[in-house]
């Protein structure tokens, strides 16, 4: 069976970028389970996914086009010191805004933070080394919902 829309593919991977460094993997954790073709992965992995059959082992480039973007100027921004308020602030922290965009701090001054929301992955040329470990039809429920289900169904609390 071929990954194609509405189908649930289980994958392992390994992300790296062009230097080689290891972004994230599967490896040593459960496979990753999605429902194909309805945007639950970055549309340069389902594309680089679509066709494949149980078995296949590959490499999909993704440009950050088809990534998470490029980095935009205007996502970057220095606010008040006084804004983290006695909370202690360093180069590399994250932080949730109040409208639930995630920010890293690039910068820290005396009286001025600045702040980045771009995805941290955004500008970055990402390599994934596939395996396609199964391959089913999503069920109905699975599709409504929008998501994979475990073998012994799915209850929402």
């Amino acid at each position: 069976m071929q990954i194609a829309k509405h189908k649930v593919a289980s994958i392992h991977y390994t992300l790296t970028n062009n230097e080689g460094e290891i972004l994230d993997t599967s490896k040593g954790r459960e496979a990753l389970h999605y429902i194909h073709g309805i945007g639950n992965l970055i549309p340069g992995m389902e594309e680089g996914l679509e066709g494949k059959v149980k078995g296949d082992k590959f490499d999909i480039k993704v440009s950050p086009e088809k990534g998470y973007g490029t980095k935009e100027a205007e996502m970057i921004q220095k606010v008040p010191r006084s804004a983290f308020g006695a909370q202690p602030v360093e180069v590399g922290m994250q932080f949730q805004t109040d409208n639930g965009q995630t920010v890293t701090i690039t910068h820290v001054g005396l009286n001025e933070v600045t702040v980045d929301g771009n995805h941290p992955l955004a500008d970055v040329h990402l390599n994934f080394d596939v395996e396609i470990m199964d391959v089913r039809e999503a069920t109905a429920e699975e599709i409504e919902h929008g998501h994979v289900h475990g073998p012994e169904g799915h209850h929402h609390h």
